[in-house]
């Protein structure tokens, strides 16, 4: 096995120990956060690195794989989806974000199957797919450091670090989401002669 799909597989192994994490109960703050979000924070950080990296090694070292092809962005829902619950259930994300981005991900990848079991070509992914997976990334970066609620700044009881972090969250939030409906329309159209079929 070469090492992007190491990687690949090692940041399959980072999601439950993101989500062991809360049951710890570790004690204590940084920087008046507590240091349970600090290190969900960390673990998500470093998967998200990894997949850019195996990615990169992959291309770079001429290692891509069907194993690979498969498994990477199998990963990378894994991670995104289980990130995104977790903060549905420390009440900082409504279920409606996740329930979109999942409901996205079932189309494109049965889009998928499709078009390889008829032998038609994937599309690439659109900028609507990549602004998406840049924005989910800094939205779930910065909300498991964010002590609040989505949207909460709108009610006018945060001030400071506080409101700017809140307001930040909910921008990047409600921009993944945007395009995560039309990065999934983008690949419905690109399905519409496989569907007629």
């Amino acid at each position: 096995m070469n090492l992007p799909n190491k990687l690949t597989i090692f940041r399959i192994i980072l999601v439950p120990i993101m989500v062991i994490i809360p049951f710890l109960g570790i004690p204590g703050e940084f920087l008046g956060i507590p240091i349970t979000y600090w290190l969900i924070e960390f673990v998500f950080i470093l998967a998200s690195l990894t997949d850019k990296l195996d990615g990169y090694l992959a291309r770079k070292n001429n290692e891509v794989t069907t194993f690979g092809k498969f498994l990477d962005p199998l990963a990378d829902k894994i991670l995104v989806l289980a990130a995104m619950i977790m903060l549905v259930e420390m009440a900082k994300l409504p279920a409606w974000i996740p329930i979109i981005v999942l409901a996205r991900e079932f189309l494109v990848s049965g889009y998928r199957l499709i078009a390889v079991e008829k032998g038609g070509k994937v599309i690439a992914a659109s900028n609507w797919g990549k602004l998406k997976t840049v924005t989910q990334m800094i939205a779930i970066i910065l909300a498991f450091i964010d002590l609040h609620s989505f949207a909460e700044c709108f009610g006018g009881n945060l001030q400071g670090v506080a409101f700017f972090l809140n307001l930040a969250v909910t921008i990047m939030m409600i921009i993944q989401t945007i395009a995560t409906i039309f990065s999934g329309i983008d690949y419905m159209k690109g399905a519409k002669d496989l569907i007629k079929d």
